[in-house]
């Protein structure tokens, strides 16, 4: 393998950058029209048919309005439209929509990774600003020099408090 970087230095400088030379997309595409064929006796002819279809579809569903094609259609992975669980949440920062995306897996936390989680949501609520203020201007005026820091670690235990 030592080896292996003497030659790729000689071969960067002789033929260039390598995306000039790189075969990848290539290849990915010899590999699409491979599986166009079906009648593997005439696989020229099969690649052809399939070709001159794919691009009479593709091109036709240029100008098609109303009908979902593969330029108009939605993501697979899109979750900006309907939510697929219902937001029951008043707080702004969980009413962002989305779906989920495979297998639920369960997970314990531990009570470190439970606070940061806590804290973050927090942290980025429109709704709990208010509280994050509140607390700050408490440590200000008791005077506490390191305020962040203190704010981080007592913030969760002060705001269960002072909802209730």
């Amino acid at each position: 393998m030592v080896h292996l970087a003497i030659h790729l230095s000689w071969e960067a400088k002789v033929a260039g950058p390598v995306q000039y030379r790189w075969m990848y997309p290539v290849e990915r595409y010899l590999r699409k029209l491979k599986n166009y064929v079906r009648n593997k006796a005439h696989a020229e002819g099969s690649i052809a048919e399939k070709y001159l279809a794919d691009e009479c579809l593709t091109f036709c569903s240029r100008y098609l309005h109303g009908i979902e094609t593969k330029f108009n259609r939605v993501e697979r992975n899109y979750d900006g439209g309907t939510s697929a669980c219902a937001n029951t949440s008043q707080l702004s920062i969980f009413s962002t929509p989305g779906r989920y995306l495979g297998k639920a897996i369960r997970c314990e936390l531990n009570d470190d990774l439970h606070n940061a989680a806590t804290f973050y949501v927090l942290q980025n609520c429109v709704d709990a600003d208010r509280f994050v203020e509140e607390h700050k201007n408490i440590l200000t005026n008791t005077g506490v020099l390191d305020i962040d820091r203190v704010h981080k670690q007592e913030f969760i235990a002060w705001f269960e408090k002072r909802v209730r």
